[in-house]
């Protein structure tokens, strides 16, 4: 077999024994992935946060931003579809990943503005522009790889690992701008870094010679022509269909009928309307299916009813059908990939949470303030967490100036920057961390009844009095003779220094006590009187310096998915070289059972706790939970992979 002509140029110049344009991909890769998480961990955070604050979100209910990020989450597995199609037949993959990448672009900076029509756009731009580069990316390295079969899976455990390195970075950095400066710049961050990744890739053109490129229309139209005539193009020759057994060619072939292609249709638009439905019906009260159906004397849910007999039936008529038209050794594969899509469910539907109820538990029930020597630790396993991997990178980024500077300078130019862009917000984020102080102060709480969600005293299940629990007195409590009150002690974060003595105004945002300068204060003013609200503003009188201080972004915790894989590939994957391999089919199923095990972690632990609550879960519940899933993540994508193929 002669080897493509489109990619000797490719493969001249070599970086770690692949060549040179594979860590173009890589880093196009790993910007795309910065760009996806870092937006990924802040949509639900930044939409369930509270509406009044020093950094004030939406505060959606839980329910309405999960059913928002769903609706966007399972787009995101459809529109590569419509991408690929163009990508082959219109912009080829070069040319598909630019424009997905500037689309993208544009949909973070859509949301970075923060009003509710740009960030509704911004989220579509994403699902476009997401569609357009993911099938492509992925494409160019198989095409690349077509002539050296063996080299591809350690072509794509590299790219794996760009993957794993920008969704790393991403998190961390947008994570941490986001929650601690302004939501908008995460949001922006993610954009800009997008941008730097189109650029890059762009001007890296000449490496790629052919591989890629736009089809040539003549061409496709000699092959469709060949086809016609009952000839397939081979990498060899031209062989005649015609000479192929009966068999091979009868099991390739199971045209879509009419029946087919209708069943097809109503299941899509059923699944489609389902989709959009939920965050619509939920959070504009537009109902696209009805809310109810009644059968009989029973009243069901309406929108799952009709999933489940419009759009689940049909589509399990039409896979049964199709299946049963194969010939026994097709039919008997394709029964084993109908199990395995269905149990597939289960992994994404877990692995999904990472973006919702495990951001939403980091925010409300994990203690994320560490005081002292806790807090020399943490900055210490930050540190080493942020420069490892950036060392580790950047040496690969210079090996590919080496070798590549002279050909696509431009593209190392713009992808030099974007590094350094990175190494400065890294140190920046260590830094104020480092410097970070926590101030003690003194302030007058009162006693009043803990209420619930319906205005109700919440009872002591022990003595049956009634709770109580005292808050700040602030600006608009009124005391009475009868008002228990008290001297109380707490902490806030700082990074100046505020003489002792000092009477200033804060204000409590979630677990955190903000002391607010005259801008934060006077935006906090403006929301007051905006959503006509109690000021929740009071006043405390500084005691001193207490100790260092750290308060761990919810966001944080996400990082630790992509070091854990990072930390732990090398292990599995020597696992695998030895006698004590599983079965794909078992790693697939002791993958989902340590998922498993990760959520009863935290369902063990938080057993007892309250909405609300005054006690927090410990860090290391989240961090153990998140490496029980990482393990099952890594056993389960070594399962798919096998029966993918």
């Amino acid at each position: 077999m002669q080897a493509d002509p489109s990619t000797d140029k490719f493969f001249q110049s070599k970086v770690l024994g692949h060549p040179a344009g594979l860590f173009v991909l890589f880093f196009t890769e790993m910007w795309e992935r910065f760009s996806f998480y870092g937006m990924r961990v802040l949509m639900v955070l930044f939409l369930t946060w509270a509406v009044i604050g020093s950094n004030p979100g939406w505060e959606w209910p839980s329910e309405h931003a999960g059913a928002l990020f769903g609706t966007y989450a399972g787009l995101l597995y459809l529109t590569p579809i419509l991408g690929g199609f163009v990508a082959d037949k219109i912009l080829g993959y070069r040319g598909a990943v630019v424009l997905g990448a500037m689309i993208m672009m544009l949909g973070h900076f859509c949301m970075a503005l923060e009003t509710e029509a740009t960030f509704l756009i911004g989220l579509a731009l994403l699902v476009i522009g997401t569609g357009l580069f993911k099938p492509s990316i992925t494409s160019i390295i198989s095409h690349m790889y077509k002539d050296l079969p063996k080299k591809k899976d350690g072509a794509y455990t590299i790219f794996y690992m760009g993957v794993n390195a920008g969704a790393f970075f991403g998190m961390m950095l947008c994570g941490y701008l986001g929650e601690k400066v302004g939501w908008k710049f995460g949001f922006g961050l993610a954009g800009i870094f997008m941008l730097f990744g189109a650029f890059q890739f762009w001007l890296a053109r000449p490496l790629f010679g052919t591989i890629g490129a736009a089809p040539d229309k003549k061409s496709d139209k000699t092959a469709a022509e060949n086809f016609k005539a009952g000839q397939v193009l081979d990498d060899d020759a031209i062989i005649n269909e015609n000479q192929k057994p009966k068999a091979e060619v009868e099991e390739k072939r199971n045209p879509f009928t009419l029946v087919d292609k209708i069943l097809t249709g109503i299941a899509s638009v059923v699944g489609f309307i389902f989709l959009i439905n939920d965050p619509a019906s939920k959070i504009y009260n537009i109902k696209l299916l009805p809310a109810t159906i009644k059968m009989g004397s029973n009243e069901l849910d309406g929108p799952w009813t009709i999933l489940l007999l419009l759009g689940l039936v049909p589509f399990l008529i039409l896979v049964i059908s199709r299946i049963v038209r194969y010939t026994p050794v097709v039919r008997s594969r394709m029964i084993a990939f109908v199990i395995f899509a269905f149990i597939t469910v289960f992994f994404w539907m877990s692995f999904e949470q990472g973006a919702t109820s495990l951001v939403i538990f980091a925010k409300d029930y994990t203690n994320r303030f560490l005081y002292g020597n806790d807090a020399l630790i943490f900055n210490i396993v930050n540190l080493l967490l942020t420069l490892g991997p950036l060392i580790i990178v950047t040496w690969v980024l210079f090996r590919l100036f080496a070798e590549t500077w002279r050909e696509i300078k431009a593209s190392n130019i713009v992808l030099g920057l974007s590094f350094v862009g990175v190494w400065i917000i890294g140190i920046w984020m260590i830094q104020r961390d480092l410097n970070t102080e926590a101030i003690e102060f003194k302030y007058q709480t009162y006693e009043r009844p803990v209420l619930d969600e319906e205005g109700l005293p919440v009872m002591d299940k022990k003595t049956g009095k009634a709770q109580t629990e005292f808050v700040p007195v602030t600006e608009a409590t009124l005391l009475t003779a009868e008002t228990v009150t008290r001297q109380d002690t707490a902490t806030f974060s700082s990074l100046e220094d505020v003489k002792k003595g000092t009477l200033v105004n804060l204000h409590k945002e979630g677990d955190a006590f903000v002391h607010l300068n005259e801008i934060q204060e006077a935006d906090v003013r403006q929301q007051i009187d905006l959503y006509k609200a109690e000021s929740a503003i009071f006043s405390g009188t500084v005691i001193g310096p207490k100790s260092g201080m750290v308060e761990v972004t919810a966001s944080w915790f996400s990082i630790l998915n992509s070091f854990f894989i990072i930390s732990l590939a090398s292990f599995f994957s020597k696992w695998w070289e030895s006698k004590y391999n599983p079965s794909p089919a078992m790693k697939y199923g002791l993958g989902l059972i340590i998922m498993a095990a990760g959520f009863g972690v935290l369902a063990f632990g938080s057993y007892g706790l309250e909405e609300g609550s005054e006690v927090k879960l410990s860090m290391m519940w989240l961090v153990f939970a998140y490496l029980l899933h990482t393990m099952g993540e890594l056993l389960c994508f070594t399962g798919w992979s096998f029966y993918g193929e």
